[in-house]
């Protein structure tokens, strides 16, 4: 995304930044007072800050991506307060910097926290809260004494872009300007698109096709929203350079490996004794592809943190001067009412509870020696971020690198202590994640701090509100990466004879069973064969296998009445309708109760995760999770999966360190892709996000960045107008429309146990019988949709949510247009 100081009219300079060299002057002097922090501007900030901050935890689970909620934010407030009466700006910068506050927790909590699920562990709802809460608390902590130097001194010097071009926004507003409409008719149409498919299943979520004379090469891209909202807003340079990273991974390595292995005969690096011959693309991606993803990302991330080492140990020698000689001025006679922040005590003490709860709190499991590592990486890259954004802006500052940095380092003092074990990987992700988060906080901490100075807020008040959003989020935020994770998650048949879980849970799941007085040859004869009939059980929930007593038995993991059962109608592809009740009775059986544990550490059987056990402790079922889970298909349905491309990354790091066993040589791969791509210019930690996403997430971006393209080219104008353009406004109602929905599909999921998910599911509904039926069955997301014209009909959808974004982003107006003035 391309950062600057926007002008508001072509022959203005920007508002904020009108007065020049010359000494700075606020917006609202000192000497006035407007309504500043009010209780209706916490609440609306903190709304809309939990609103964004579940589009991006969404995000950054399945891309690995966030976008700046702050001018959106912005803009939303004017158009808020302006329908319920008159407010100042003041308020508006409250619920700025309040929604802000909260939106930047989302990156580090959902790049992070999913690791544990790589791991061999469950995201806790009260872990999530504490590691998002200290973390952002720490990273306001350390931005009050920061302000008087970073913000104030360094004026002029120091541009904070995303802050400058949000204080133009609120100051056009006062004057009567901005364009909420496009954000809000952006929600809405990302939002019903959203549901459409997801929910409704009116088309389908992924379109594709093989590539005809290269063996396992596929081309598919997702119609989401929200990644053509991405694309749109991060621009054509990096939208491209992170396609052509899934072109590699799809369109080179994955057929390249399918070609060499597909004359091997014994298993190469996998735990389930699959021939290279017989994986699909997708199997392929995941046992191969995705380490030498995982090594040119971390690379990537490395090069881009040493890159900016220069101005990381330049950054926090000046702010520290800076600071020393803020405190050394002595306190002033008569302190202004824009020069006021919370004392220095509320940084000190606050500062000793923190380590104190960091070090205390029980779902934590953080130690002293990780506490103080906590501090030290907290306040050395919170000041850090601090400046870089105040350089070159938020979205170019580099928190993956910090967080990988901060990561390796811990994972090398555990192993010089010997802290090796399975808790130990579970504090070092901890430390790291407080740490993330911290610094990404402190960054937006810096920017809405910029905001308040241009336009004349009270800093305490910001400071305030600072802390107030921080808890709000952080709040929600677990509960939304709790939330995706268990609406996808799948519990599979996979049997592990004589493999025993390393951790056993008082956890129990009851598996409930049915007989069914049915024979292959009573299914034959309604021509319906014993594939056909799983694939379609498994739409409903239910799975099919031999009794014990070698009878048929259904099995489900929510108990539905036998009578209920026995009325439920299955409509397979390709053949009739069956009444389960027409084959044979249907009885309840006996219910079988699993034990919950887990599989965690180095040289394990199978791979890390949740498995189900029975009374013999043998493994019998693995719980998938929908986020960074490793089984994509079962019985012919595609399973919902967020990829969180940075978790994966973070997890690798830690196995690679504290286990001492990776795959090194397709490691090292994508390191020296990495090296080559910076050889040549191109910057590689794009292009490694690419080779690690699958190309139907890099693919809409690509199109996003596309339509911006197109649009710059025509409309004319700066870069830096970009940030509060039409296409932008629209792009950040996509985004957020989109994920929203995603979210509330989720939670319809888990509420009803699926029951809510599929009444809204129309090819299901109607049936592939009649006429309606067979055309939604044949367009739709459905077993029976047509190879061809399925597609068609998405792209098409996806073309005309397209055409709205370019037509809006060309004709639209601009969100810091002032109003002509009246006469």
């Amino acid at each position: 995304m391309s950062h600057g100081s926007p002008p508001v009219v072509d022959d203005r300079v920007p508002l904020a930044e009108a007065h020049g060299a010359a000494p700075h002057k606020p917006y609202v002097s000192p000497e006035q007072s407007p309504t500043e922090l009010t209780l209706r501007g916490l609440v609306l900030g903190s709304v809309l800050g939990i609103v964004f901050a579940a589009s991006s935890v969404y995000l950054a689970i399945k891309v690995g991506l966030t976008v700046s909620a702050s001018i959106p934010v912005a803009v939303l407030s004017i158009a808020i307060f302006r329908a319920l009466g008159r407010s100042s700006i003041l308020e508006n910068t409250i619920v700025q910097t309040t929604g802000s506050a909260g939106e930047s927790l989302a990156f580090g909590v959902a790049a992070a926290l999913p690791a544990l699920l790589i791991l061999g562990y469950d995201i806790s709802l009260t872990h999530a809260f504490l590691t998002a809460a200290l973390g952002g608390v720490l990273g306001v902590l350390m931005m009050i004494p920061l302000r008087q130097g970073l913000i104030v001194q360094e004026h002029g010097k120091l541009t904070y872009p995303e802050g400058t071009a949000s204080a133009d926004v609120l100051i056009v507003g006062e004057q009567g300007g901005t364009n909420a409409r496009t954000v809000i008719l952006g929600f809405i149409i990302g939002g019903l698109y959203k549901f459409a498919y997801s929910g409704m299943k009116l088309f389908k979520e992924a379109i594709g096709t093989p590539i005809k004379g290269l063996k396992a090469a596929t081309l598919s891209t997702e119609v989401s929203p929200e990644l053509l909202g991405v694309g749109y807003i991060i621009g054509p340079r990096v939208a491209g350079i992170t396609f052509a990273g899934g072109v590699l991974s799809y369109l080179i390595l994955i057929p390249m490996i399918s070609f060499f292995g597909s004359g091997m005969e014994t298993p190469l690096l996998v735990h389930n004794g699959m021939l290279i011959k017989d994986m699909s693309p997708d199997q392929i991606r995941n046992a191969y592809v995705l380490y030498i993803g995982a090594g040119a990302v971390a690379t990537g991330g490395l090069i881009s943190l040493i890159r900016s080492l220069p101005t990381i140990v330049g950054a926090f020698k000046r702010s520290v001067e800076t600071l020393r000689q803020s405190r050394a001025q002595g306190p002033l006679p008569t302190v202004l009412r824009t020069d006021q922040d919370l004392p220095i005590t509320v940084v000190l003490v606050g500062s000793a509870l923190l380590v104190l709860a960091i070090w205390l709190a029980p779902p934590l499991h953080v130690n002293l020696i990780s506490a103080i590592l906590i501090v030290i990486f907290g306040f050395f890259f919170v000041t850090v971020s601090a400046r870089i954004t105040g350089e070159i802006g938020s979205s170019s500052n580099p928190i993956s690198g910090m967080v990988v940095a901060t990561l390796l380092v811990t994972c090398l003092v555990y192993l010089l202590f010997g802290w090796t074990s399975s808790p130990d990987r579970f504090m070092a992700l901890t430390t790291a994640a407080i740490v993330g988060i911290a610094a990404s906080n402190g960054g937006t901490t810096a920017q809405d701090l910029k905001t308040a100075f241009l336009v004349g807020g009270t800093p305490k008040r910001q400071q305030i509100a600072l802390f107030v959003g921080v808890l709000t989020s952080a709040m929600f935020i677990g509960l939304v990466l709790v939330l995706l994770n268990q609406g996808a998650t799948a519990v599979i048949p996979e049997a592990h004879p004589n493999v025993q879980v390393t951790e056993l849970t008082q956890e129990t799941r009851t598996q409930h069973t049915y007989r069914w007085a049915v024979s292959q040859d009573a299914l034959a004869r309604r021509g319906m064969t014993p594939a056909q009939l799983k694939r379609s059980l498994w739409a409903e929930r239910l799975d099919m296998a031999p009794a014990p007593d070698g009878t048929l038995e259904l099995r489900s993991w929510r108990p539905v009445p036998a009578e209920e059962l026995a009325g439920l109608t299955l409509s397979p592809a390709n053949g009739p309708s069956l009444k389960l009740s027409d084959a044979g009775a249907i009885t309840a059986g006996p219910d079988r109760v699993y034990k919950e544990g887990y599989v965690r550490g180095a040289d394990t059987p199978v791979p890390a995760g949740r498995y189900l056990v029975d009374d013999q402790g043998t493994i019998q079922y693995v719980v998938d999770p929908g986020i960074g889970g490793r089984i994509s298909e079962y019985e012919g349905q595609t399973l919902t999966r967020y990829s969180a491309p940075k978790a994966q990354l973070f997890a690798l790091i830690i196995d690679g360190i504290l286990t001492q066993r990776l795959p090194w040589d397709l490691v090292l791969l994508g390191v020296f892709i990495a090296l080559m791509l910076e050889l040549c210019g191109v910057s590689s930690l794009p292009f490694a996000v690419g080779v690690y996403l699958p190309i139907s997430s890099s693919a809409p971006i690509f199109v996003g960045g596309m339509v911006r393209h197109f649009v710059d080219k025509l409309r004319g104008g700066t870069a830096a107008e970009s940030e509060f353009s039409p296409g932008t406004l629209m792009s950040s109602g996509y985004i957020a429309g989109g994920s929203i929905a995603g979210v509330l599909i989720a939670f319809l999921e888990i509420a009803s146990d699926g029951a809510w998910t599929r009444a809204i599911n129309l090819p299901a509904l109607f049936g592939h019988e009649g006429g309606l039926g067979a055309f939604l069955n044949a367009v739709g997301e459905s077993e029976l949709a047509h190879p061809t014209w399925s597609n068609v009909w998405g792209l098409a959808f996806f073309a005309a949510l397209t055409a709205v974004l370019f037509r809006s982003a060309l004709k639209g107006k601009s969100g810091a247009e002032a109003p002509p003035p009246s006469h």
